[in-house]
């Protein structure tokens, strides 16, 4: 799976676009943890967000309130 397909499936999903490359890096995250994705699709799409400007979130900061 590449990003364009991602997105694809994300706007199937979600009925619309995603507002940034961190809902698509969250998305994808999310098919990997179902295991609808492998770790080599999931390692890729990881990759080219990050380029595109995702960022994984910060442990100490983005959990620390669940």
């Amino acid at each position: 799976m590449n990003v364009t397909e991602l997105k694809h499936k994300f706007m199937a999903v979600k009925h619309g676009e995603p507002a940034e490359a961190n809902e698509l890096l969250d998305f994808a995250r999310r098919l990997y943890l179902r295991g609808e994705i492998s770790l080599a699709e999931y390692r890729d799409l990881v990759r080219e967000l990050e380029k595109a400007g995702a960022s994984q979130p910060d442990e100490a900061g983005e959990y620390a309130g669940l």
